[in-house]
């Protein structure tokens, strides 16, 4: 997060296209490891039959972010001038500080793994730690995954490919929301306004599905109708552009993208561990994050052919239908055992 926030801010410095271009580069490298990183994380501090909502609460951030970062992003462009510097320059200065900050106290405050908390008590350590230690065993017992395997291994790659449908989706209608509301006829002040509105009903989604997910102790299903609700969402947008229901129908959309956060994250530490854990989940993230390539030039391609974002819109209802149809029937991972069960205290 720290270096995150600093490339971010040199951002402000850049001369032309090449030192630009240049700094996009470090910070990809910089936020790369961050999302697979905190997924793993989460499994060294939460129970399975827990990680859904957490996973959730985590990229809680996400829409948050994006509905408040528009209108905060405005505000400082009006300060063009201030120390002597352009609107653009004081936006990535000023927006990097906070997560240069957030990643100092995380550094001081988070420890790896629970027996080194020192804000718990010595009984809570020791029941916390017993219970992922006997889980994550009963997950190696069962599926046995190794580094090496989980680049290749048929579930890592079935949710990659699930991954891909989802992003290509989400990303395709969420880059071009602003667009497809302007259709409206509004001002641009009220299209800021509108297009905050499915990224609420996308966290509102998200919870709610990370919490079914962990209380019905189902992935799975989950993810499946989340991906047919964006599926029915997207349809429902391209049937009615230009009009106040293809909102609806966006919002529902996102309901949907947003709600497949908490269960699908939950899946892939079903049957990985350790450093199987780091490399499947980076791999899964890497592969699916093609999808933010896909999804805009689709809905781009289709507007050019056609005129309409509609054509645009169906081809990514397709994508998330074809998630939909890979979580039904071919993400079966049986877990270690049931969300209700006790996990075991490791022998001494």
């Amino acid at each position: 997060m720290i270096t995150w926030g600093l490339i971010s801010a040199a951002t402000a410095f850049a001369t032309g296209p090449y030192s630009f271009m240049a700094i996009r580069f470090l910070l990809g490298l910089a936020e790369a490891g961050l999302f697979p990183g905190f997924v793993l994380y989460f499994t060294y501090w939460f129970p399975d039959s827990y990680r859904a909502r957490i996973n959730s609460g985590f990229t809680l951030a996400l829409p948050i972010a994006v509905a408040s970062g528009a209108p905060i992003s405005t505000a400082i462009l009006g300060l063009d001038g201030m120390w002597g510097l352009k609107g653009w320059q004081l936006m990535y200065i000023l927006e990097a500080i906070p997560t240069v900050l957030i990643g100092i106290a995380v550094f001081f405050y988070l420890t790896d793994r629970p027996a080194e908390a020192r804000w718990l008590s010595a009984e809570e350590r020791g029941w916390l730690g017993n219970r992922i230690a006997g889980e994550q065993k009963q997950i190696e017992a069962q599926h046995n995954v190794g580094l090496l395997r989980s680049f290749w291994d048929p579930k890592v790659m079935l949710l990659s490919l699930n991954y891909i449908g989802i992003v290509t989706a989400s990303l395709g209608m969420l880059l071009f929301l602003p667009t497809i509301v302007k259709e409206l006829g509004i001002s641009n002040m009220e299209v800021g306004w509108v297009t905050m509105i499915p990224y609420i009903c996308g966290a509102v989604a998200m919870v709610f599905c990370g919490w079914l997910s962990d209380r019905i102790g189902e992935r799975r299903w989950t993810l499946f109708w989340t991906c047919l609700l964006s599926t029915a969402g997207l349809i429902v947008a391209g049937l009615t552009i230009g009009t106040w229901w293809s909102v609806v129908g966006m919002s529902i959309a996102a309901a949907g993208f947003y709600g497949t956060k908490g269960p699908f994250w939950s899946m892939p530490t079903m049957f990985l561990t350790g450093t199987a854990a780091a490399s499947g989940i980076a791999w899964i993230n890497s592969l699916g994050n093609l999808g933010g390539f896909f999804g805009p030039s689709m809905v781009g391609w289709a507007k050019t052919l056609s005129g309409s974002y509609a054509g645009g819109l169906y081809a990514l209802a397709v994508c998330a239908l074809i998630s939909a149809v890979i979580s039904l029937f071919w993400l079966r991972i049986p877990r270690a055992l049931a969300a209700s069960e006790e996990y075991p205290v490791p022998a001494e």
